[in-house]
């Protein structure tokens, strides 16, 4: 008996926003039959004592630390603006 209809398949691609033939449904019912088999077959695996994991490589993060640190004093930002006033930079309206 098949564990996949090709009426679940139909309803699938209507859900996707897809057309599909007659023919298309029964390809993929068939497919799809298969994916299920080979996603069964992981059942089998005897996984006792497996760590779980996100990602198959041991991933860090490379990046530096985080640290707040002083920023620009303003005088010395706004030397290398065209315009400005009152501590902000001065662009052109776009209204």
């Amino acid at each position: 008996m098949s564990r996949i209809s090709k009426d679940q398949v139909k309803h699938v691609a209507h859900l996707a926003r897809l057309a599909i033939t007659e023919e298309e449904a029964e390809m993929f019912r068939g497919q799809l039959e298969d994916i299920i088999t080979a996603a069964e077959q992981l059942n089998e695996v005897n996984t006792e004592g497996v760590i779980p994991t996100t990602h198959v490589l041991n991933m860090h993060n490379v990046l530096r630390e985080d640290k707040p640190t002083k920023g620009l004093d303003v005088k010395d930002v706004l030397k290398n603006a065209p315009d400005h006033e009152g501590g902000q930079v001065r662009v052109p309206s776009v209204f």
